[in-house]
């Protein structure tokens, strides 16, 4: 069961990135599709951390679901969607994947 929370945890982390993408379809909710792919991908998102904030402390899931999604957003965006990809931008996203590796190894 100890398993489970990760998988779950995992799960939000992958719903938040694809409502955020679909956010990026949506235009502006200009376009129904991904705009309602926002609202499903997100309340499951929600719910899969609501499950997870039964196991794991608060301080820890949220900061690993939000900082993951962040990080791979960013990613994304640079190899997706052609964003200004920096040095700047690289290191504070290797900062951001430090932090989240620092919450789940020194809890």
């Amino acid at each position: 069961m100890m398993g489970m929370k990760w998988a779950y945890l995992a799960a939000g982390i992958v719903f938040e990135v694809l409502g955020t993408i679909c956010m990026k379809y949506a235009e502006g909710f200009t376009k129904l599709f991904p705009s309602i792919l926002v609202f499903v991908f997100y309340g499951l998102s929600l719910a899969a951390l609501v499950f997870v904030l039964e196991k794991m402390e608060v301080s820890i899931a949220y900061g690993i679901w939000a900082s993951a999604g962040t990080a791979l957003i960013a990613i994304i965006g640079m190899l997706f969607f052609k964003e200004n990809v920096s040095v700047a931008k690289i290191v504070s996203v290797s900062f951001i994947i430090l932090g989240i590796m620092g919450l789940e190894l020194l809890d």
